[in-house]
């Protein structure tokens, strides 16, 4: 499993099938590369981590005031609080445990 599983906002496409098909570029994938240009991204946070060279959100110290992160996790729906969760596991435990636990996941996000 590679840092490229984990989504900018928190989410675990590890377990995502189209991912592991190759039928999809996740949210990382081509622009390592430059075959895949941010500028042309719609997501916010993709960009801002992209940007800035950060794995996920995890990496950003402004996390707390980032209003486009907050707005992100604020919107209704299980997985966004899920997602949020997932940052903040990473940002205390670190992209190695935070790996250990999700490969047991079946969806996007999981228990702790």
């Amino acid at each position: 499993m590679s840092l490229i599983e984990i989504g900018c906002c928190g989410a675990y496409c590890g377990t995502c099938k189209v991912l592991k098909e190759q039928l999809c570029k996740g949210c990382k994938l081509g622009y390592e590369n430059n075959k895949r240009d941010i500028t042309k991204a719609k997501c916010k946070i993709k960009v801002c981590c992209i940007s800035k060279n950060y794995n996920s959100c995890a990496d950003c110290p402004d996390t707390s005031t980032c209003q486009t992160i907050i707005e992100f996790y604020e919107k209704k729906g299980y997985k966004y609080a899920k997602y949020k969760q997932a940052i903040e596991f990473i940002k205390h435990n670190g992209y190695d445990e935070f790996i250990k636990i999700a490969d047991t996941w079946t969806n996007a996000y999981g228990k702790y």
